[in-house]
């Protein structure tokens, strides 16, 4: 990660395990004028709770601030995931009912329908996800 842009967020440790950190993030008024603001999720949100991996040969302590960092080509790939794949989806099944000749409102409940089973992949995937997101604590 250290020759690629990253996306950088302040926290504060709220929580130690032996594997995990959980670190509550503050979204900041500077978050509007980041050039990454797309590729990150934090603008949208004033707080939000980050568990990542516990970085071995480091002690942390409750409530001690850390800056949490992750490659902005990570950030992308997780805003596909979590937003361009669903829209995408939705709409294809959208324009399939109204296709098939079904009414509007149906074709729509019928797309929303269609992108629940995708996010419960995510979220049952969401352990070998976490694995391919990288994150630095410092």
């Amino acid at each position: 990660m250290k020759n690629e842009e990253t996306i950088s967020h302040e926290g504060i440790v709220t929580k130690i395990t032996d594997d995990e950190l959980e670190i509550k993030i503050l979204a900041q008024s500077a978050c509007a004028a980041c050039h990454a603001k797309s590729a990150c999720g934090m603008g949208e949100q004033a707080e939000k709770i980050l568990t990542v991996p516990r970085p071995k040969g480091k002690d942390f302590t409750l409530n001690q601030k850390v800056n949490v960092r992750m490659a902005i080509g990570q950030g992308n790939k997780a805003a596909i995931l979590a937003y361009l794949i669903p829209i995408i989806l939705l709409l294809a099944v959208l324009f399939a009912c109204l296709g098939l000749g079904i009414n509007e409102g149906l074709a729509a409940l019928i797309s929303i329908i269609a992108i629940v089973p995708y996010y419960i992949v995510l979220y049952l995937k969401r352990d070998k996800l976490k694995q391919k997101f990288e994150y630095n604590v410092e």
